[in-house]
């Protein structure tokens, strides 16, 4: 019951910026985390930023300083503002979410994965 809708791949130069959007909607008890994850052809799943119900963050040391997660916990939305996008950043990008579906227990929920193109 738990949906991840996301928003805002495409085709960007190199240098360019996009910014994803990922709303969770559905039977939420309470959001524990929200992250980004990324697929890149012939490379395993990455896991490129996470954001706690708190507001903390972690990134992956290769988009550290370019990409920004962040979050709108009214709106169970992430965020991922990508800023300086190199060719190597081309993947799925993935949202999930480490919620729980009620007081004790929790699961992660994924997105269907929205692509992002960086090429000239």
């Amino acid at each position: 019951q738990v949906q991840l809708v996301e928003s805002g791949g495409g085709l960007v130069q190199p240098g360019g910026s996009l910014r994803l959007s990922c709303a969770a909607s559905g039977s939420i008890f309470s959001i524990i985390a929200m992250s980004w994850y990324r697929r890149a052809p012939g490379k395993q799943r990455e896991l490129v930023a996470t954001i706690t119900s708190g507001g903390s963050t972690n990134y992956a040391d290769s988009v550290k300083g370019r990409f920004t997660i962040s979050r709108d916990n009214a709106k169970n939305t992430v965020y991922l503002q990508m800023n300086s996008l190199k060719p190597e950043d081309t993947a799925v990008y993935y949202c999930n979410t480490l919620a729980k579906y009620d007081y004790y227990n929790s699961r992660t929920y994924w997105g269907q994965g929205t692509q992002v193109t960086v090429s000239s």
